[in-house]
């Protein structure tokens, strides 16, 4: 399995394990739902971007390809 190792300030980090502690995670745990989190929600944006781009070009394509 991959890893990732990151730095934070000590302000940061104490942020963190406080968020943590309050969710009852580990630091490993929190900071990988975060990240999962963020990628999937903009995986999300692309993939509704690309759709919306679709349905506009539909009408374009059609009339090009006459």
């Amino acid at each position: 399995m991959a890893a990732l190792n990151l730095q934070f300030t000590d302000e940061e980090m104490a942020d963190l394990r406080a968020a943590a502690q309050r969710e009852g995670k580990s630091l490993k745990a929190l900071a990988h739902d975060a990240v999962v989190a963020l990628v999937s929600s903009r995986k999300h944006l692309v993939e509704e971007a690309a759709a919306r781009v679709a349905a506009i070009s539909e009408g374009l394509n059609e009339r090009l390809a006459k």
